[in-house]
């Protein structure tokens, strides 16, 4: 009780904050209310909590118990829309039982239904603020913006320019693959990183020993790329800077040079905290948008400059719980069942910002939307990431590891097993879908959109349309680490396990492993439930020009689970420099083994796979046996 008591007033405190942020970051900017009534416009206040799943969900044991039915209808029939009509079928059943007992008892019909079986009426209903213009004007001014693009394209290129852009956000997990393509392809004559200077600090003390500098950091960066010839290192350049800073804090003399000869800005910097407050969200996702968007409008309306376009890095989740309805590439339409986090709905209102200062500046801008972007797909390489799919892996690693544990005496093991089966529960449906892609093929888009004119005034989906189950992800788990994961129905195990779990965890002194285990049922709780949205895919081919066949999500997903066991293994290995030594070994060893096998690493059986590894490379030391011996 004291722990639900406890999130209970953090909740309450949030709310008290959230309730005096400045006008700028209110949601009404973008978000009004509306009444299912008569349609008018609400002008009641709008809190950040209002608009996510959690603020709506019904908990009543009923519709717990519903939802769980219906899973086991989907998990048999395999037919979804049958499985909607079923649920509307229930629910209309449930609120005339509701209508019936109520007027038995004279009670209102409303309060009775919300009483037994956990249905409640809306009576309004949220959506996003319209640009005022009709659909043909904007599409016919998007298409001068094309044409323009065009232009200034072609100008570049006939100037021998090429095409260099300057790129946010390259010290992080997509920005670093950016890189690594862009340094093997001749097309990109020169990239502009922005990095903050790094200041080191006494522990103890606090005090200032010295500052690493933006030269020294990408120094250090291209060396943990591998990016070791002098014509590839040639290309890059890093300036200081910070995305939460006007004119995205980028000095005069720096700025003097990039107006001369950026044809592009890449805004890929961004919080991917699916735990941060409102707040903290808003600042890295909208704010650290806006300065970049104010930054390419100043190259854009600067006469020396060849500036071309900008490309925000977006998500496809901008598009929340939409449930029903495919979630489309070319409109954003408030979810009918609001977002899971406040990443997705910071994510949703820095994609309308970049929209509307398309349309009322005249900014050229094309917005590209990774899906849940996991490994690299032929190797798994991830540069040392250790969150979002990466982190229940791990825990689930670790635990494999704890149920095999040798040492210590029979009471330390027992006590490691049962922690390590308690830890081994993963809150989803069997048939939920997850949208995983490969951060190579993600790269690939952005760099593409960038060769691509036509792609200006679009938002592209960099997803996949061979979505994974829960079930199949789970069973790929089992293969590649050995551990058995149960799935567990995520509303009970919110609501109920979880809670108890991590009570037991407290008391036998493991507060660390129940935190780890509630943030990973509330965070990817939320994605692997019944009815998650199918993303709309189709602009990737047409519009940049990739290949048709996008990359195979189970294969991938598979070398996700090779790398983090063996490369980092289970997140233990965190130097950078130690995890680069190790993918540049693993990388090369699995080219080798496609070349002898004639077949992707993906594609060969996880008891195959560890033979060839053993015999090519000693995993104590992560060395070539050649090397070792």
């Amino acid at each position: 009780m004291a722990k639900a008591k406890s999130k209970a007033q953090a909740k309450s405190e949030q709310a008290a904050v959230d309730e005096k942020l400045p006008q700028s970051m209110q949601p009404s900017r973008y978000v009004e209310k509306v009444s299912l009534v008569t349609g008018e416009v609400l002008d009641d206040p709008i809190q950040p909590q209002h608009l996510l799943v959690e603020n709506h969900r019904d908990y009543h044991l009923a519709d717990v118990q519903a939802g769980r039915f219906m899973s086991k209808l989907m998990e048999t029939t395999r037919d979804e829309g049958k499985v909607r009509e079923r649920m509307k079928e229930v629910r209309e059943k449930g609120k005339r039982a509701a209508e019936r007992i109520a007027k038995m008892l004279g009670k209102d019909p409303e309060k009775v239904s919300k009483a037994l079986f956990g249905l409640k009426r809306k009576e309004y209903y949220f959506r996003y603020k319209k640009y005022p213009a009709t659909e043909e004007r904007i599409a016919a001014y998007i298409e001068r913006k094309k044409k323009e693009a065009r232009e200034l394209f072609d100008r570049a290129h006939d100037e021998g320019l090429g095409i260099r852009f300057l790129l946010t956000g390259g010290t992080g997990f997509v920005g670093q693959e950016i890189l690594w393509q862009a340094a093997h392809n001749d097309a990109f004559r020169e990239v502009v990183v922005l990095i903050r200077p790094k200041e080191i600090r006494d522990r103890k003390t606090g005090e200032l020993q010295r500052t690493i500098t933006p030269g020294e950091r990408g120094e250090a960066l291209l060396d943990r790329l591998w990016l070791r010839k002098p014509e590839q290192r040639a290309k890059f350049r890093f300036v200081a800077g910070d995305v939460e800073q006007p004119r995205l804090g980028i000095s005069d003399e720096d700025f003097e040079t990039l107006r001369g000869t950026m044809t592009h800005v890449i805004h890929c910097a961004a919080s991917v905290a699916f735990d941060d407050p409102y707040a903290k969200s808003f600042l890295a996702n909208v704010t650290g948008t806006l300065n970049a968007l104010t930054f390419s409008d100043g190259l854009q309306k600067d006469d020396k400059s060849p500036f071309v376009a900008h490309l925000g890095i977006e998500t496809s989740y901008i598009h929340g719980r939409q449930v029903n309805d495919l979630a489309r590439e070319d409109e954003v339409v408030f979810p009918r069942n609001f977002y899971n986090n406040y990443y997705e709905l910071t994510k949703a209102m820095a994609s309308i910002e970049t929209e509307n200062f398309m349309l009322r500046e005249g900014l050229r801008v094309t917005q590209l939307c990774p899906a849940i972007v996991i490994g690299e797909s032929r190797a798994g390489n991830n540069r040392g990431d250790t969150k979002v799919v990466n982190a229940p892996v791990n825990v689930f690693g670790r635990a494999h590891e704890a149920l095999n544990q040798k040492k210590g005496n029979w009471s330390d093991r027992s006590k490691a097993s049962v922690l390590a089966r308690m830890a081994c529960v993963f809150p989803g449906d069997p048939s939920a879908q997850i949208n995983l892609i490969p951060v190579d093929w993600v790269a690939c888009g952005i760099l593409a959109a960038l060769e691509r004119p036509e792609a200006v005034g679009e938002r592209i989906h960099l997803a996949t349309d061979n979505r994974l189950k829960s079930e199949d992800m789970l069973q790929t788990v089992e293969q590649e680490v050995g551990v058995k994961v149960r799935l567990a129905d995520p509303t009970m195990h919110r609501n109920v396990t979880l809670p108890v779990l991590t009570t037991v965890l407290a008391k036998l002194g493991q507060e660390r492993l129940g935190n780890a285990l509630e943030k990973l049922g509330t965070i990817f709780g939320g994605y692997s439930e019944w009815g998650q949205p199918i993303h709309e895919v189709g602009k990737d081919v047409r519009v940049l020009g990739m290949p048709e066949n996008r990359p195979n999500t189970l294969h991938a997903f598979r070398m996700l689970c090779r790398h983090n066991r063996y490369v980092q293994e289970f997140g233990k290995v965190r130097d950078d420099d130690e995890i680069s030594r190790r993918e540049e070994i693993w990388w090369n060893f699995i080219l080798d083994l496609e070349k002898q096998t004639a077949t992707t690493a993906g594609a060969i059986e996880a008891g195959e796979f560890r033979r060839r590894l053993e015999r090519h490379l000693d995993l104590e030391t992560f060395t070539p046996r050649s090397v070792a011996s």
